[in-house]
């Protein structure tokens, strides 16, 4: 029987890997030590050296040259979590070591609550909720309603979030808009979508979905005269990074532009400083970045991992395995 250690921040642990999980873990692989902390794990060379298999999560061992050297019978990592690109180096490729995660699964909450935003967007939902607040009354509905019939939903990114939107929105009478410059007409097609620049995506769409991955090309991309060519009404979606958009910029142009709702679920910083006008600010709703896997949620991604465990023992290919390739797409 393989070897093997959990690695990854102690507070979500038992979240991640609820004990029935743990327990048919332990079925396959004999695990070395309790769950410990990438600090711990460094601390304990011994057990590194054992282990065969590592099962992680958020704030996992960073897989570079000098915890790979220690790690030198490591044949796979299970990163029950998002986009592994925070802790996957040059050095795992070099070394051939397998790396499988459960960004799929920690999509699945984001792609439920990026739609139900999208549609309650589409019905001018925010902006009644303020008003009715404000006036204490039900309004006349002086507001255009888009609705899901022959509305616009633009995207920006088709990342595994983005695509995953892409995919639920098919079910809807919803022209649906990209902007990505690394998928092909073709793909788009399969998606459902029209490639389109991304200033056509703000000018055309009656709801915005931001889904991109936080890379240097992309910080700050989203900027105020984006949000300035919005349409009437319109409202933007951000359950990727609040970097992403240049804040500033936002906050000056959704101050003039009072018929505009952003839905952010992410800022920079996080939370917004205490002084932040977003706080104050009506056609903001701000969520505590809850869009992806919470409480009981983030057992979906130790399933995930164990379900690739199983694939794994077995000698099949694993079904969530990263690779240079694929790795960009990851949000």
């Amino acid at each position: 029987m393989e070897k093997g250690l959990f690695i990854m921040r102690l507070e979500p642990f038992d979240y991640v890997y609820p004990s029935a999980v743990r327990e048919e873990i332990k079925q396959f692989i004999e695990i070395l030590a309790p769950p410990m902390t990438e600090e711990t794990a460094r601390l304990h060379p011994e057990l590194l050296k054992q282990a065969d298999v590592i099962f992680s999560g958020w704030s996992g061992p960073r897989l570079d040259e000098s915890f790979l050297e220690t790690a030198e019978k490591l044949k796979v990592l299970f990163y029950a979590a998002g986009s592994v690109k925070p802790i996957v180096t040059d050095a795992v490729w070099k070394r051939n070591i397998k790396i499988t995660t459960a960004v799929r699964a920690n999509a699945i909450p984001v792609i439920e609550f990026t739609l139900s935003q999208v549609l309650f967007c589409l019905k001018n939902g925010w902006q009644y909720v303020r008003q009715v607040k404000r006036d204490k009354m039900f309004p006349e509905k002086p507001f255009p309603i888009a609705g899901s019939f022959q509305s616009t939903v633009g995207l920006i990114s088709l990342s595994t979030v983005g695509r995953g939107v892409a995919e639920q929105l098919k079910r809807f009478d919803i022209e649906v808009l990209a902007y990505d410059p690394f998928v092909n007409k073709k793909e788009a097609e399969r998606l459902g979508v029209t490639l389109c620049s991304l200033e056509q995506v703000f000018q055309q769409s009656d709801v915005v979905s931001l889904h991109t991955p936080l890379l240097g090309e992309t910080r700050g991309m989203i900027r105020g005269e984006h949000f300035a060519m919005m349409n009437q009404h319109a409202s933007l979606i951000n359950t990727a990074r609040g970097a992403i958009i240049r804040q500033s910029e936002m906050i000056r142009v959704l101050t003039e532009r009072t018929d505009i709702t952003a839905v952010l679920d992410v800022t920079d910083p996080e939370p917004p400083a205490v002084d932040s006008p977003l706080y104050q600010m009506e056609n903001v709703v701000l969520t505590p970045h809850l869009a992806g896997s919470e409480g009981a949620e983030c057992g979906r991604m130790g399933m995930y991992m164990l379900e690739e465990l199983k694939r794994y023992v077995s000698g099949e290919r694993l079904k969530w395995q990263v690779n240079p390739e694929n790795l960009r797409i990851q949000a």
